[in-house]
């Protein structure tokens, strides 16, 4: 479904300030498959993220979407396959705009592309039904404007607009990072429900070391711009915590440091 070779992006290249966010970079995914990212601060997972979606274009290396090469496609034409929800709640939405506006933008932008707005009861119906099974009585908000929402209302929002029609790969990009722990937890058991009812193909960034164990089908920890470590069933079941931190500072000759890094499991 996803296929990356060889990614690498330099930023300020042949400069002092020359740095290798992405240093020939190659991950495969295959379609449904959810996988954790973890990595310390600067370890390229964002510019991962970006690079997939076109913020910039890699110096070198392939991205195939579900056998399609996007790896020179505009960014506004890969938004249509790929949807992304951020850290910070108030990206992604308009706050001006109600919860209703904000998911039919989405919608029919997804559906007919960025000069399409034609919406019905139906549509109207659809969307309220979807908000619905989030149990958060949004629902029953449409008319609220996003910005008098509360952070994890707005990421729920958020990660209907990326969802209402299906992309063909979901990227999560610390998406709960900036809630507390029990928003947090009930945001990521929206996420799993949609993932797995629609079987998405899933990136997901965390901050949280045992969620991303627990979480998906597979783990990847990236350092300096590369995947360093690469682990799913058996061996990701078993894991604990301190062996996984063991075997980062095998494969990257360092100790874990990140102040934003939570180990445990809140």
């Amino acid at each position: 479904m996803l296929e990356i070779k060889n990614l690498t992006k330099v930023f300020a290249k042949d400069t002092v300030n020359e740095h290798t966010a992405l240093d020939n970079l190659s991950l495969s995914l295959d379609k449904g498959e959810f996988v954790t990212i973890v990595g310390s601060n600067g370890a390229g997972k964002s510019t991962l993220f970006n690079a997939v979606c076109g913020t910039f274009f890699a110096d070198s290396g392939r991205i195939t979407l579900d056998g399609e090469d996007i790896t020179y496609m505009p960014e506004h034409k890969r938004s249509k396959m790929i949807g992304r929800v951020f850290q910070d709640p108030m990206k992604g939405t308009s706050p001006n705009l109600t919860i209703e506006e904000n998911i039919a933008l989405a919608y029919s932008r997804a559906k007919h592309g960025p000069l399409g707005f034609a919406l019905n009861r139906r549509d109207m119906a659809l969307f309220r039904e979807a908000l619905s099974d989030f149990d958060m009585g949004l629902e029953n908000r449409m008319k609220t404007k996003v910005g008098l929402l509360s952070g994890g209302q707005r990421q729920v929002v958020t990660l209907l607009m990326c969802t209402i029609v299906p992309p063909k790969l979901l990227l999560l990009d610390e998406h709960t990072a900036a809630l507390d722990p029990a928003t947090s937890g009930k945001i990521m058991d929206i996420t799993n429900n949609i993932v797995n009812k629609n079987a998405l193909t899933t990136l997901m960034i965390t901050h949280n070391i045992n969620s991303a164990l627990k979480t998906g089908t597979r783990t990847i920890m990236m350092d300096s711009g590369r995947i360093i470590l690469d682990i799913s069933g058996d061996e990701r079941g078993k894991m604990s915590l301190n062996e996984l931190l063991e075997l980062y500072s095998q494969r990257s000759n360092k100790v874990f440091d990140n102040d934003r890094m939570l180990l445990g499991d809140n």
